[in-house]
């Protein structure tokens, strides 16, 4: 973060009262004052207000409203309102719309409805974020810049056409460097001008949003339209730095949004903030793992959870209502993964439009005479109670799996070897043995150094099947020299250019790893084998089956059910150096990653917690103290053997060891001292 910090723990979320009565503005600020709500999120989507024509802005309203929040004491959050562009802007300059995958030029309508690379959005966007920067930077209660909102989504436009020329000239100078990146011979796509290139959309070399022919093309378009939103950002971030040298600024972020590489992201982030909005069966453990990303993005520093709905959510198939007291324990799961702010989407619930109907602090009733209101007062005083003490703690993880936006983008382009394959899926059921097992987890980026994976015991890479320069010889650094890691199977098969590596899967990790993986056997959804470990423990299979041969790893398990390849490897381990390196070569069900993940509980000795699955134990560290957060996500009453004596600073009271009694939804955060 920059030299301003967060001097408490924001509660509040986004709040739009220019689309009421100023009367209500007045009744807002004694319910929201009353549920010890102190933030204010504002201005997220109001361009066309603060600017109703090209030649003038009119920041009447918005002065009013940060007048009044200033009158009460509320922290703000100023949004940049470029999330939606005005609809003057769209009929004068038509260019500023995007194109989208079927080719079609869009009207004005909708939301991120602006073309990256539109020279006037460009334009207007970043002159609007330093007026709003010119005119309220100053304020000591604006303690956060929030640019655009939830930025995302593709354009196959003219602008984008002539942009993507140039990002490739710029990575590759050449066309020759182009067609060998791409292996344009493949079908005769080998092209002699840059002005043959196009966007891989429904009209050109795109097989629907999730295919491509050139699989290189598609991937490299990615990167483009990342970088090109991305550049998007930076403008307003830089306009606004000519007038606040030292205010935060963040955008929110979406998890494992697939669009946009975070990784690249949170570099020109000063922190990272991020919008958790988890289904009605969405796992527990993917949630968590939500979290634990925006956190890994930037290096493990805490996140600011800038939305989440007060109970009802109205864009999900199924939208339905958080149970007494869920609200409360998701938000504590954030904090427990790293989260310093508790903030919600929205303060008061709209009365039209398409989101009249997502959950809101005060309610369509306009009373705080509601269980939603309560249960969010009730997190407020708590909160306020809680003081400062954790801001800023971090979490000690000894585990981490590498999560990458390239690999993401790349595996799915696969044509082949079966569409059950998902990246996220294959990450989340590595993750959620750990979380089973309440160990802690980073997530971290492929191109970390040698020297700053050696602070994990453990790194994980579930199918890394694209291997970009330097990652290779950085893991066998890391466990030449005493590190451990684990991958799957679909790893080390291509660069960066999605070019399948010659001679042998899997490619440049092939040594470290001492096996060769000759086929991968794609089963259908009805069939599953067996695999057996040494020890006899025996686990179902299913989805891949790597048919592998030992080059000087050794079997910890084998297919016990498999044709042809029955008795073969399917999990290894090979010492290397002063570590070891361990290869999956099937999808094991959770039962068998269980079975794993208590191996390497034993070998570590991590810090680790035996729960019910609806149980979840997680701990941030000061320098003088740990703080646990044993978190009942389920809705009924649990259990937990409790081994370390202190403080429950929600409840006030102490807590011994032994069996801790957890009513449904129920938190309690121990503070540990050390």
């Amino acid at each position: 973060m920059t030299t301003k910090q967060f001097k408490r723990i924001l509660f509040g979320g986004d709040y739009n009262p220019e689309q009421w009565p100023k009367e209500v503005w007045y009744k807002d600020m004694q319910l929201l004052t009353k549920a010890d709500i102190n933030e204010a999120t504002i201005n997220v989507f109001s361009w066309a207000q603060i600017q109703p024509s090209e030649e003038r802005y009119d920041f009447s309203t918005l002065d009013e409203i940060i007048n009044l929040l200033t009158e009460n004491h509320f922290q703000i959050v100023l949004a940049t309102s470029t999330g939606a562009l005005p609809a003057w802007m769209a009929n004068r300059y038509p260019d500023v719309t995007r194109t989208d995958f079927e080719g079609r030029h869009h009207r004005f309508g909708g939301r991120h409805n602006a073309c990256p690379n539109s020279p006037i959005f460009r334009y207007f966007g970043q002159k609007l974020a330093g007026e709003l920067a010119k005119h309220y930077g100053h304020l000591d209660n604006v303690v956060c810049w929030h640019i655009s909102n939830e930025y995302g989504g593709q354009c196959y436009c003219d602008n984008c056409v002539a942009a993507f020329r140039v990002w490739l000239k710029k990575h590759y100078q050449t066309l020759d460097a182009v067609n060998q990146a791409w292996n344009t011979h493949f079908w005769g796509h080998t092209f002699y001008e840059w002005e043959e290139i196009f966007p891989p959309n429904d009209l050109g070399d795109a097989i629907g949003e999730d295919n491509s022919t050139i699989a290189g093309l598609s991937i490299d378009y990615r990167r483009f339209m990342s970088d090109s939103i991305l550049q998007n950002f930076t403008d307003e971030r830089d306009a606004i730095r000519q007038f606040d040298a030292d205010t935060p600024i963040t955008t929110n972020l979406m998890g494992t949004f697939k669009d946009l590489d975070y990784f690249k992201w949170a570099k020109e982030m000063d922190l990272v903030s991020w919008d958790n909005y988890p289904s009605y069966n969405t796992p527990y453990s993917f949630t968590a793992m939500s979290h634990d990303l925006m956190r890994g993005v930037k290096g493990g520093a805490p996140f600011m959870l800038m939305e989440q709905t007060p109970s009802q959510q109205n864009w999900q198939p199924y939208n339905s209502l958080k149970r007494p007291g869920q609200m409360r324990s998701m938000s504590y799961q954030a904090m427990a993964h790293g989260a310093d702010t508790i903030q919600f989407f929205q303060l008061r619930q709209s009365r039209g439009a398409t989101e009249k109907f997502h959950g809101a602090v005060i309610s369509h009733a306009d009373t705080d005479n509601t269980r939603v209101f309560r249960e969010t007062a009730a997190l407020g005083h708590e909160l306020n109670g809680l003081g400062t003490e954790i801001l800023g703690a971090r979490t000690p993880a000894k585990v981490a799996i590498m999560f990458d936006w390239d690999n993401y983008w790349a595996l799915e382009y696969a044509s082949g070897p079966t569409v059950q394959l998902k990246y996220v899926d294959q990450i989340h059921q590595y993750y959620a043995a750990f979380y089973r097992q309440n160990v802690a987890v980073d997530l971290i980026p492929t191109d970390l150094s040698a020297k700053e994976l050696a602070k994990y015991d453990l790194v994980v890479a579930p199918v890394l099947y694209m291997i970009k320069d330097g990652v290779a010889a950085n893991l066998t650094s890391y466990v030449k020299n005493g590190g451990h890691f684990l991958t799957t199977f679909m790893s080390g098969l291509v660069d960066r250019n999605d070019n399948v590596f010659i001679g042998g899967y899997p490619g440049p990790l092939r040594e470290l790893l001492g096996v060769w993986v000759e086929e991968f056997d794609a089963l259908p959804p009805e069939k599953h084998y067996q695999v057996t470990f040494n020890d006899q423990a025996d686990f179902t299979c299913d989805m891949l089956c790597d048919i592998m041969h030992l080059e000087g790893a050794k079997a910890l398990a084998k297919y016990s059910q498999g044709e042809f390849y029955q008795n073969t490897p399917a999990v290894t381990e090979n010492d290397f150096g002063q570590g070891q390196a361990f290869y999956v070569g099937t999808q094991l069900a959770a039962k068998g990653l269980d079975y794993l993940v208590g191996q390497l509980i034993d070998q570590f000795g991590w810090e680790h917690y035996a729960t019910s699955e609806a149980v979840e134990i997680t701990r941030r560290d000061q320098a003088d103290a740990s703080y646990y957060f044993i978190i009942n996500n389920g809705g009924n009453t649990e259990q937990v053997n409790w081994t370390k004596a202190g403080q429950d600073l929600l409840s006030k009271q102490a807590v011994a060891t032994g069996t801790l009694a957890l009513d449904p939804y129920a938190v309690k955060l121990i503070k540990v001292t050390k």
